[in-house]
């Protein structure tokens, strides 16, 4: 094995980068001789058989040993990082112990960076932007290039109006909201549309699924507390964390998706709502304007506000058949714009830029 890439994730706990990597190897390595240097993860879904043998995983001494040297063709090998710390220890491999790689780095946040994170990204080969707005704050980015999503791990179900049955919990239909329960993630403001709105409508229950960290557990606990006190506990539902491979099966089980973050520099869960067949309604962070299509497959609203987010929601919930309709054209969407297959193919013209540029110095 001689990869050509060598991807970097060495964060343990798993995160939205981990999911990105989890999805996107697979499919690079069908066409890209490529290895993998990073953490055990519980519950991640590299699948090395699927990517045959030009997928490797590599430990840090392994990595460091196969890019001492160049490819065969004189190309440098490329290192593709995330995260600030990967980008410093990148650095110091090819500024001071002089490793022949290229770097190239994934950027997401919506925000001017402090002066190192942009020291680290201006010493970068190549840099992808997955916004034009993230973009705007990077000067040297290279391509845009959208986050897309594994339209296997998360496809819809055969009925998407029966199928919260199985589930096992109240009422006909179920309403999510997928992420960390934490005050960032907007998990409050969720709970009070809900708390809202589930009186309203008897046929559904809401869930919310995600990890809780310990500093946030008296965050969650206030929200168990109010939602006791209405008398709603049995109708919204915490589920705590879900394996990474059993996410998909909770998406199919709603018949909407709530996104309702105070900030996110990207964000995920829309798209893989709409995957799964469910109506969107999302707050506007991330790129949610982008991957929601307003009024076909569901709606945004203002950021941080209780009542636009009930507003919008009220008649998706009214009109359950309206609401698969949305989830189907949403499912489309993501097929056209958002799959995996489409992002693998956009990092792979960063990477040819990279070696094209390094061919001309």
């Amino acid at each position: 094995m001689n990869p050509e890439v060598i991807v970097t994730n060495i964060k343990k706990r798993f995160t939205g980068v981990s999911g990105t990597v989890n999805a996107l190897l697979p499919v690079q390595a069908r066409t890209l001789p490529i290895a993998y240097l990073g953490s055990d993860m519980p519950g991640a879904v590299l699948a090395t058989k699927q990517s045959g043998e030009r997928f490797a995983r590599l430990s840090f001494w392994q990595a460091l040993r196969v890019s001492a040297k160049r490819l065969p063709d004189d190309r440098k090998r490329i290192w593709h990082v995330r995260r600030d710390p990967e980008m410093m220890l990148a650095i110091f491999l090819r500024d001071v112990l002089r490793l022949p790689i290229s770097l190239v780095f994934t950027s997401a946040a919506k925000h001017r960076h402090s002066w190192f994170p942009r020291w680290l990204i201006a010493n970068m080969d190549g840099v992808i932007s997955t916004t034009p707005e993230a973009a705007s704050y990077v000067p040297n980015t290279t391509r845009v290039v959208p986050h897309g999503i594994s339209l296997e791990r998360f496809s819809p179900p055969d009925n998407k109006l029966t199928v919260w049955q199985r589930t096992g919990l109240a009422g006909r239909y179920g309403i999510g909201v997928f992420g960390r329960v934490r005050p960032d993630k907007g998990s409050d403001i969720y709970v009070e549309a809900m708390l809202e709105l589930l009186p309203e409508f008897p046929d559904y229950t809401a869930v919310i699924a995600g990890l809780c960290q310990p500093q946030h557990e008296a965050f969650k606990q206030a929200l168990v507390d109010k939602v006791a006190a209405r008398g709603l506990s049995e109708r919204i539902i915490f589920l705590g964390e879900i394996a990474p491979d059993a996410v998909g099966q909770w998406y199919q089980n709603v018949l909407i998706t709530v996104a309702c973050p105070r900030y996110e520099p990207f964000g995920l869960t829309p798209l893989e709502g709409m995957a799964c067949g469910c109506a969107v309604v999302a707050s506007d962070t991330g790129a949610f304007k982008t991957i929601v299509d307003e009024g076909v497959t569901g709606h945004v609203v203002p950021t941080d506000d209780v009542a636009a987010l009930v507003a919008a929601l009220r008649p998706v919930m009214q009109e359950p058949l309206h609401a698969a309709e949305m989830g189907r054209l949403g499912r489309q969407r993501v097929e056209q714009m958002f799959s995996v297959e489409r992002e693998a193919a956009g990092v792979a013209a960063v990477y040819a830029h990279v070696w094209g540029k390094a061919e001309t110095v």
